[in-house]
């Protein structure tokens, strides 16, 4: 007779699910049934240096279904032949693919002029659409890729509506949008108003490529696949969450859309705000996209809203000065082409916000982000709580540093502990760091985050993706600090440095000084 601990029995009595096989697991899903991606804008920077690779990437690995086409779509006049040559271009420019896949990938790229605020341009192209669909048997699944400026998207919508390919009749229709999704809480819900009277929640897909990062991916996996850390991840051991995204470069070739945004809008309203959120995050009851995003959804409900107070005192906004940056002098930020001469436009933010809930109440998360810093680096951070007694204070005195969990999302990611042990020889204690670095022992290279992205809304699995609600409570919290700071309360700081002297507090969290 079975053992009644047997794994055996309890699989019977229990009725526990046997393991999956890890190695199919572990692999990427493959969309299996046919599709047509259509992308806006497919001549601008986005396609060409994102979107166009990620796709290749996927076909190259096996991903695409065997039956897809690409079309790409924009104002410009091109035949199918030079919008061929200029997508050949980008993807060589990036990893590229081997000639022989390249030429059976350009057999299922097309083009069509798109005039977006003209109906009749749409009427055009959802007749082409259904001759393509019917000559290559790719069947009714669509999905629209909106890579074209904000102010784009509702004309777009209306007019895909209008045409019948908002439909669902013969397949999933899909839109892809890009941030920024608004500008502020006012103009979220207006956006929302726009796309929601054309495409029901389910069919629009807000992208965020940061999500799809592996460290990102990796926190919940962190978290809820290891018993080690959960038990600890709270207010009785967790002394404060710091999180940065710092980038060296300035504003490049955005400088109009960057001084209309600023650092706030641009990276925190999304990127920050996500990675916060998975930092603060109550275990799902399944790793499913609604219930993460329900949970999600609590941590941004969570957020101690900012008082007068505390945009006094938890709130350091920056713009960058010349200096050396890289090795050679960068221009300020109001010498940028494109930027007004004076522009209050913060390219720096600092804050200490506070999540008000069981887990977290009374820790401090920090969180940092700038252009024209000392380098480009993201990484989140978790500080415990030093020992509450030492027992070799007459070695070492009463003072032992604590531990330290470190994700870092660029430019490697890695995940690293540090924690305390006797050096070799005497009686000595030193900090030692432990670290797990993603690349190292896997086979293959790993999707891009747009890769991903792409792959997953073929899939059709949001996870990855903001949902409406998440929007509008980001903006909600922020919008006590989007206003044009004084000029007094806009400080300084050279490219090439840290930040403003008075963001050192923020800094030292992270190990950085100004």
């Amino acid at each position: 007779m079975a053992d009644a601990q047997s794994p055996a029995l309890a699989e019977v009595v229990l009725g526990r699910p046997k393991n999956p096989d890890p190695d199919a697991a572990c692999r990427f899903d493959q969309v299996e049934a046919p599709v047509t991606i259509v992308i806006f804008g497919v001549t601008g920077d986005l396609a060409g240096r994102m979107l166009m690779p990620a796709l290749a990437s996927l076909f190259a690995g096996g991903h695409l279904p065997d039956n897809f086409a690409i079309v790409g779509a924009s104002r410009t006049d091109l035949t199918d032949e030079s919008f061929r040559e200029r997508m050949r271009t980008s993807i060589a420019e990036h990893d590229g693919i081997s000639p022989d896949l390249w030429d059976k990938m350009a057999a299922r790229l097309t083009y069509r002029q798109v005039h977006y605020d003209d109906p009749a341009s749409f009427r055009v192209l959802s007749d082409y659409l259904d001759e393509l669909g019917q000559s290559a048997g790719l069947g009714g699944n669509r999905i629209y890729y909106l890579a074209v400026p904000p102010t784009a998207y509702e004309d777009i919508a209306i007019n895909l509506a209008m045409a019948g390919l908002a439909d669902e009749v013969r397949g999933y229709a899909r839109l892809v949008i890009e941030k920024p999704f608004g500008r502020d809480l006012q103009t979220a819900r207006i956006l929302e108003q726009a796309l929601h009277t054309r495409f029901a929640e389910h069919q629009i897909f807000r992208i965020d490529h940061y999500l799809a990062k592996e460290t990102v991916q990796n926190i919940l996996m962190l978290r809820f696949a290891n018993a080690m850390f959960e038990p600890l991840w709270n207010r009785r051991y967790v002394d404060y969450v710091s999180i940065m995204a710092a980038e060296s470069i300035g504003v490049e070739h955005r400088a109009s859309y960057y001084d209309h945004f600023g650092v706030l809008r641009d990276m925190f309203q999304n990127h920050m705000m996500q990675l916060l959120s998975l930092c603060a995050i109550e275990p799902p009851s399944l790793f499913e996209a609604e219930l993460v995003r329900d949970e999600k959804t609590k941590v941004f409900r969570a957020l101690r809203p900012f008082t007068q107070r505390d945009l006094a005192e938890n709130l350091i906004l920056g713009q960058y000065a010349s200096g050396m940056a890289g090795g050679v002098r960068a221009p300020a930020y109001l010498d940028e082409e494109g930027v007004p001469s004076e522009s209050l436009t913060p390219t720096f933010a600092a804050m200490k916000v506070y999540v008000d809930n069981w887990r977290w109440q009374g820790v401090p998360f920090y969180m940092v982000s700038g252009k024209r810093l000392a380098a480009k680096r993201t990484e989140i951070a978790v500080q415990f709580k030093p020992v509450p007694f030492s027992m070799f204070r007459e070695l070492f005195g009463d003072h032992i540093k604590a531990n330290r969990l470190t994700l870092r999302i660029q430019p490697d990611e890695q995940v690293s502990l540090t924690f305390q042990a006797k050096a070799p020889g005497p009686m000595c204690l030193r900090s030692v760091t432990m670290n797990f670095n993603y690349y190292q022992g896997y086979e293959g290279p790993a999707l891009t985050a747009y890769a991903k992205v792409l792959l997953d809304c073929m899939l059709g699995d949001q996870t990855l993706f903001w949902r409406q609600d998440g929007v509008e409570l980001c903006w909600k919290f922020l919008e006590p600090m989007l206003g044009d700071p004084a000029p007094e309360r806009l400080y300084l700081y050279k490219a090439g440095s840290w930040g403003p002297q008075e963001a050192g507090r923020f800094l030292k969290v992270h190990g950085l000084t100004p």
